[in-house]
C-alpha cells in the first residue's frame, strides 16, 4: 500500500496551515529572481530535512509554477498569492538593507473546514498574505495541542492601492483575545515593536529574533537570551520561517527550548546564504540530527521538574550542542562557490516585465548578517 505523503507516521504530528507563494526578488529596479515562496514553503524545508512528519493545509491558484513535496489546495480562476519584494543597494548602520514588500495578488484564505479533523500534537499558523483568519486560527486552536503563531499572521495588512505590506498593532488584529490559547507566539525584532511584550508573555510564550544577535524567548516567569550563527551574507527572505521551522522540529524532538532555539537560529543563519528557497547539504542535515539525537539522550535525566511540558531552563551542555551545530554548518556547506547574485542569462527584465516562471537560484550577496525579514513598512495604527 502506498502511504499518503500527507498522511502523519509518528505521535508527534504537525499541522502546518499557510499558503504558498510565488516571490519576485527585485533589487534596484531589476528583477534578479523569481522562487517559491510562503512561510510554507521554508517550513516545509526543514522539516523534510530533519525528517519531521507533518500534514501542510495551504491554498494556490491554478497558476501555481512548482512541484511541491505536499500537495496544496488549487483553487480554480484564482491567482497564487504574488510578493514582489524591492531591495535597494544601501545599507543602514546596523548592515540592514531596506526591503519593501508588496501583495501583488492573493489566493483565497484557508478556511477552518479546509483543515483537517483529526487532531495534532503540534499546529503552526504561519500565514504571510492574509491568509489565515480567525475563524480559522480558533479551529487550528481546537484541534492542536500546542499552536505556534507566526505574528506576521496576524499584524499584516495591506495597502489598497499597491499591496504594500504594513502592520497593525497587536491587540487591534482581531486575534489579541487569542492569545492564552496559543502555546508560542514568534516575532522579528521590527514586529516586537507592534506588541507590548511583557504583557504578551504573561498570556503565552513569546519567541522574537534578532538578526544577528540571535533571538530570546520569553515566559510568565522568565526569559533567556539563545546565540546566533553568523553568517557572511543576507538575503533575508524566508530567514524567519525556516528559524520558526528549525525551533518546532527541536520541539517535536524533545529538545528544551532554548536548545530548539539554538536549531532554529541554525536554520535562520543558513537561508540567508542562498536566495529564495535554500538547498541544505545531505551531509549537514545528517549530523544536524545526529547532533539533535545525542542532545536529546544528554538531557533525559538533567530536567529539574519533570511535569513541564516543555523546559525552558538552559540545561549543562547548551554551549557544547551551540558549538557542535556550528561545527556542523562549517564543515558541510550549503553551496560551494562564493554568495552572490545568480542573474539569469537574458536580459534583465522590468518590473513591469515579470513573468512568472519556475527559476533555479543559486546564492545571493545582499551585504550583511541578519538573519530575519527587515521590511520597511508604513503603520495603520500607532504603535503600543
Amino acid at each position: 500500500m502506498v502511504r499518503d505523503r500527507n498522511q502523519p507516521n509518528s505521535t508527534h504530528r504537525v499541522l502546518v496551515s499557510g499558503n504558498y507563494c510565488h516571490d519576485v526578488l527585485i533589487k534596484d529596479g531589476v528583477v534578479l529572481a523569481e522562487t517559491l515562496g510562503g512561510a510554507a514553503s521554508f517550513i516545509s524545508n526543514v522539516f523534510d530535512g530533519l525528517s519531521v512528519p507533518y500534514n501542510l493545509v495551504s491554498k494556490v491558484g491554478s497558476d501555481f509554477a512548482y512541484s511541491v513535496p505536499r500537495d496544496p489546495i488549487v483553487v480554480p480562476n484564482c491567482k497564487t498569492t504574488l510578493f514582489h519584494a524591492h531591495f535597494d543597494s544601501g545599507v543602514d548602520g546596523d548592515g540592514r538593507q531596506d526591503r519593501v514588500l508588496k501583495r501583488v495578488s492573493s489566493c483565497d484564505p484557508i478556511k477552518p473546514s479546509d483543515l483537517p479533523e483529526s487532531r495534532f500534537d503540534f499546529g503552526m499558523a504561519v500565514g504571510v498574505g492574509g491568509e489565515v483568519t480567525v475563524e480559522t486560527m480558533e479551529k487550528l486552536l481546537e484541534i492542536c495541542n500546542t499552536v505556534f503563531v507566526d505574528i506576521q499572521a496576524l499584524i499584516r495588512a495591506f495597502d489598497g492601492v499597491n499591496g504594500t505590506v504594513k502592520h497593525v498593532a497587536l491587540k487591534e488584529s482581531g486575534f489579541f483575545h487569542l492569545l492564552p490559547r496559543m502555546g508560542f507566539l514568534k516575532a522579528s525584532a521590527e514586529e516586537a515593536l507592534f506588541m507590548e511584550v511583557e504583557e504578551v508573555r504573561k498570556l503565552c510564550c513569546v519567541v522574537v529574533t534578532n538578526g544577528r544577535r540571535g533571538c530570546r524567548v520569553y515566559w510568565r516567569d522568565g526569559e533567556v537570551e539563545v546565540g546566533p550563527f553568523p553568517t557572511n551574507q543576507v538575503d533575508p527572505t524566508g530567514a524567519g520561517d525556516s528559524f520558526l521551522g528549525g525551533f518546532v522540529a527541536g520541539l517535536v524532538n524533545g529538545l528544551t527550548v532554548p536548545d530548539a532555539a539554538l536549531l532554529g537560529n541554525l536554520f535562520g543563519s543558513l537561508t540567508v546564504g542562498q536566495i529564495g528557497l535554500p538547498k541544505f547539504d545531505f551531509r549537514l542535515l545528517q549530523r544536524a540530527r545526529e547532533e539533535v539525537q545525542r542532545r536529546k539522550m544528554q538531557c533525559v535525566n538533567c530536567y529539574e521538574r519533570k511535569d513541564d511540558k516543555f523546559r525552558f531552563v538552559n540545561a549543562a551542555g547548551h554551549e557544547q550542542f551551540h558549538a557542535s551545530l556550528g561545527v556542523a554548518k562549517q564543515t558541510t556547506k550549503c553551496l560551494a562557490h562564493e554568495p552572490q547574485w545568480d542573474l539569469p542569462s537574458s536580459p534583465p527584465k522590468s518590473t513591469e516585465q515579470v513573468v512568472l516562471c519556475q527559476y533555479t537560484t543559486q546564492s545571493k550577496s545582499l551585504t550583511g548578517s541578519v538573519y530575519e525579514e527587515a521590511i520597511k513598512t508604513v503603520d495603520v495604527e500607532s504603535k503600543p
